[in-house]
């Protein structure tokens, strides 16, 4: 039997379905959408429209299907029966003092969020469920070490089932990807193609995305790669992480980075199938990037998104990570090393000169490191758990 891994969103859900008539849950495939709902919402009736023929009912006759299945109800892929929603408003409507009743999941965020902004606008609470964090993975598996949570990845079921094999889930994640979910939007026609892109894509995180670069590697015309970029985006396999510009007087990159969300599919992608060929790879400081500014993103949106998380680029000097709040700036840089010294801190507080005078609260090296230690002139070396806690400090704890 699988073993439930409790997840740090669960006290939002629970919050947004007692004072809302609809909770939506959106994410990629085989984040935990469904295991998570059912976990919460014990009581309510469950369908999912994955069956062709559950989605047919609901899309063709909904007014059966929703005699069918009475309320309390949750409905999982809910974006393969459009035409349900109109008639979930009108459920929703005859009472709308009952809150939580409804339940929705989605793995096509951008078809979905169409359908709820047009039938549910006022009515729905929407949430976004990412793979599993840092602290998730290290509750699941105490003995988890860094290079096997970059391998694994965060979908719970790797870390549930512990004697899955990682390469044929994600072998099949990818092939499951390509075949059906693509297809369905069709938006792509050639699929030997795509794959070549995706694993392009996953060449390229953590870098400055190049479009007409991108395309021109594929062989795809710019055009097309915008268009299976934003697929991506809107599938919650990548995301993109825009530069802080707020001094216009400065030559800062316009560029956003490129990350995927899952360092275990971005590994599967890389041709990184073990630890010996990780520990080698020269890819080895991008992995451990994406993995750090993807757990931050995540700690940020689970606490509520307060803040807006950027990176820094100018002509001469970088650094991974910039998050404002109210004026005020939080300074971090990941680098792939147990013990860095003063001079690894040098970028952060060359930015932080950069930026108004008393306005930098923190300047963080993430690291390997097990204990936090200073790194001189205000600077410190932090665990990647430690920052993300510190980072989104207004965030629910994890319960079981």
């Amino acid at each position: 039997m699988a073993m439930w891994i409790p997840r740090q969103i669960e006290t939002r859900l629970l919050e947004r379905a007692r004072t809302r008539p609809v909770l939506v849950l959106t994410g990629a495939r085989q984040t935990g959408k469904t295991a998570l709902c059912r976990h919460l919402f014990p009581e309510h009736h469950y369908v999912t429209l994955d069956l062709p023929s559950e989605a047919a009912a609901a899309e063709h006759d909904p007014a059966s299907f929703l005699a069918r299945h009475p309320l309390p109800l949750l409905i999982d892929e809910v974006q393969y029966a459009p035409s349900l929603f109109r008639h979930l408003k009108t459920v929703v409507d005859a009472d709308r003092q009952a809150c939580g009743q409804l339940v929705l999941t989605g793995s096509q965020p951008f078809a979905l969020m169409q359908n709820v902004g047009d039938s549910l606008a006022g009515r729905a609470a929407v949430l976004s469920l990412e793979g599993l964090g840092l602290a998730e993975i290290q509750a699941a598996a105490p003995g988890a070490q860094l290079p096997e949570i970059l391998l694994r990845g965060g979908f719970p079921e790797l870390w549930s089932q512990p004697a899955i094999n990682a390469g044929d889930f994600l072998r099949s994640y990818v092939s499951t990807y390509l075949e059906r979910d693509l297809r369905s939007l069709q938006q792509v026609g050639n699929l030997l193609q795509f794959e070549r892109f995706l694993r392009a894509c996953a060449l390229r995180s953590g870098q400055l995305l190049n479009r007409a670069e991108l395309a021109r590697d594929v062989g795809i015309a710019s055009s097309t790669a915008g268009q299976w970029l934003s697929l991506l985006e809107r599938s919650g396999l990548v995301f993109l992480l825009e530069p802080w510009f707020g001094n216009a007087g400065k030559r800062l990159s316009r560029s956003p980075k490129l990350y995927w969300s899952d360092t275990g599919l971005l590994c599967w992608l890389m041709g990184i199938d073990n630890q010996a060929d990780l520990l080698r790879s020269p890819l080895i400081g991008a992995l451990w990037e994406t993995l750090v500014v993807g757990n931050l993103r995540r700690a940020l949106l689970i606490g509520g998104g307060a803040g807006r998380l950027h990176f820094w680029r100018d002509r001469n000097k970088e650094i991974d990570l910039l998050l404002e709040r109210g004026g005020r700036f939080w300074l971090g840089d990941a680098k792939w090393s147990e013990l860095p010294g003063s001079s690894d801190a040098r970028r952060l507080h060359q930015v932080a000169a950069e930026l108004p005078s008393g306005c930098v609260e923190a300047r963080t090296l993430v690291c390997r490191t097990p204990n936090r230690f200073p790194l001189g002139n205000g600077a410190e070396a932090m665990p990647l758990i430690e920052l993300a806690r510190s980072w989104a400090p207004q965030g629910p704890q994890t319960q079981s």
